[in-house]
């Protein structure tokens, strides 16, 4: 009675049932011939990160990103440090309504000397640590000479 128990087991099971119960641990099914990983790098050579110079960086679309922290409430609009984490930009607008992200992006476009739809804040909309966007060609290097000059002359 046992062994057509077992049988009928195995005939509920499926014919697979058995052949799969005896894998071992962590073996996967075959791959087909000519099967590729679909979705996956497969170039060999590592991603080089591209280069920053501390708050200033470009970001792999071409585009320069800098990293701001932010100080409204200020007396005055001004570029007022720059360490290797971000650079502390003061601000006359009160921190409502978007006044400082405005106030923010029209400082940074006159300190660049760029127009007014190349300087866009990208994060940080309600915080004090922003990252702002350059859409314009230029390099990071322009960028923290003009920063650079500015926070020197405040």
């Amino acid at each position: 009675m046992l062994q057509i128990g077992c049988w009928l087991s195995q005939l509920w099971a499926g014919p697979g049932a058995l052949a799969s119960a005896q894998l071992p641990f962590g073996a996967g099914m075959p791959k087909k011939a000519g099967a590729t990983n679909k979705g996956k790098s497969q170039s060999k050579e590592p991603e080089r990160p591209l280069p920053s110079l501390g708050p200033v960086a470009v970001v792999p679309k071409g585009c320069v990103t800098i990293a701001i922290h932010a100080k409204p409430d200020s007396k005055q609009n001004t570029v007022t440090d720059l360490t290797v984490e971000a650079i502390y930009v003061a601000m006359a607008a009160p921190p409502s309504e978007g006044e400082a992200n405005a106030e923010l992006c029209h400082c940074l476009t006159k300190v660049l000397e760029l127009g007014k739809s190349d300087v866009v804040l990208d994060k940080g909309g309600k915080s004090c640590e922003k990252v702002v966007k350059i859409l314009t060609s230029t390099t990071p290097e322009e960028i923290l000479g003009k920063l650079q000059k500015q926070a020197k002359n405040k």
